[in-house]
């Protein structure tokens, strides 16, 4: 296992169009390509493990991938697959997830599984629901856990009420209803990330959002190809962020951003901590792209108990600002982060703990006392949000990250944008 030292240099402003393409879009930019008949072009897919897994996968089922200087084609088969291996999601939840709802209406037998830490994650949440409608799914612990076998076939219509704000969940439930039988729906408690919604219009799919319930009628024909620009991950730029507002005076400005309202929730609680924020819009053909400015300043505790879905993926880096703030911050309704790709509620509790934060930890999430940071050795529990937030803290107060491989799985230039602002070692 790799190993990484962070420590600080001072006060930075710091303006990069190089953050890693966003992981969300590029997942579904791969398996959204089969559902057309005709090519698909991509540039700015993330070059990333599990995005390249998803892309393997892909070809394993019959595309045929080829890459021309920066920009993915990828030519969908006439008929899905039957692959005679397994198909490997790498770390990716969104991958297995997806691909379960997009499986479950193709003919043929399909395994899907991915790594140790993929494979202790819970598959329930879309196996059931799927089932219910008719879909052959077998796992560990009655489906819960990959390796997991699929068998293709017609799927019934559905009006499901989701009792988690899950995009997964809903991205899997909207591609098995593109190929039921009749009209379907799913509402869910809160919205989550909409990228499904938005790009599967923009390929010709009927797909109705209103509030918080989505429509979905059958595709009798191929849709559209896409033709798409990815643009950079907020997720991925959110420790840049965290990194200006945590050292006063220092700025960062993050180009060509996703803009969408459900990616920048993280970035707006950085703004009531009092770290300046500006959005500039640049695009909105397939979704709203532009620029993002951040500069450090004086940082005050805040509650975070609302759009949690929105942040869920920040919160780990978040904590940092936490940890940074006068004051007590709070986390609630945050329960889906024990369930991540570690139980990064945990994962953040204990390795504050070791930097000599005072952090209260609860079901649902935690409360964070601000304090000093001190050096100390993280362990990353091969999470990836883990180890790049707190080698984020490494800019503040030394930091000695275990387990840095799994960064590789997101932010493979991560690292060298980091020795920009931090001294890594």
């Amino acid at each position: 296992m790799k190993k990484m030292i962070v420590s600080p240099l001072g006060g930075f402003d710091f303006e990069t169009d190089k953050i890693a393409s966003d992981k969300s879009m590029s997942h579904r930019c791969a398996i959204f390509s089969l559902l057309s008949d005709k090519p698909s072009t991509v540039w700015n897919y993330l070059q990333a493990e599990d995005t390249l897994c998803t892309l393997s996968i892909v070809e394993s089922l019959g595309a045929k991938i080829e890459k021309k200087e920066g920009v993915l084609i990828i030519t969908p088969p006439h008929e899905v697959v039957e692959p005679p291996l397994i198909l490997d999601c790498g770390n990716s939840g969104t991958a297995i997830r997806l691909l379960m709802g997009f499986l479950s209406t193709c003919k043929g037998f399909f395994v899907l599984s991915g790594d140790s830490y993929l494979c202790s994650r819970p598959m329930r949440r879309v196996a059931d629901p799927l089932r219910h409608i008719g879909a052959m799914i077998d796992g560990r612990s009655e489906g819960n856990y990959a390796p997991l076998g699929i068998r293709g076939q017609s799927l019934k219509s559905f009006d499901y009420e989701s009792k988690i704000a899950s995009a997964q969940v809903k991205s899997a439930l909207i591609l098995a209803a593109l190929k039921a039988q009749d009209v379907c729906t799913f509402s869910e408690p809160e919205l989550s990330r909409d990228h499904s919604e938005r790009m599967l219009r923009g390929m010709g799919a009927k797909v109705e959002s209103q509030g918080l319930k989505v429509t979905i009628y059958p595709q009798k024909s191929p849709l559209k190809p896409l033709n798409i620009k990815v643009p950079n991950d907020p997720s991925s730029g959110f420790f840049f962020a965290v990194a200006a507002a945590i050292t006063k005076g220092s700025s960062v400005v993050l180009k060509n951003m996703l803009l969408n309202k459900t990616r920048i929730e993280a970035y707006k609680v950085l703004s009531r901590m009092g770290a300046h924020v500006e959005f500039i819009e640049t695009d909105n053909t397939y979704d709203s792209v532009g620029d993002i400015i951040v500069t450090g300043k004086e940082l005050h505790a805040v509650c975070v108990e609302e759009n949690i879905s929105w942040l869920i993926d920040e919160l780990p880096a978040l904590s940092i600002a936490f940890a940074c703030a006068s004051g007590k911050s709070v986390v609630k309704n945050a329960q889906e982060l024990r369930v991540k790709e570690s139980d990064r509620i945990s994962s953040v509790v204990k390795n504050l703990r070791l930097c000599g934060i005072s952090v209260e930890e609860f079901e649902d999430g935690y409360e964070v006392e601000g304090g000093a940071l001190q050096s100390a050795t993280i362990n990353s529990f091969g999470d990836h949000r883990i180890a790049m937030s707190f080698a984020i803290a490494g800019i503040i107060a030394k930091m000695h990250i275990e387990d840095i491989d799994c960064i590789n799985t997101s932010f493979p230039n991560f690292i060298e944008l980091l020795s920009q602002i931090g001294k890594v070692e």
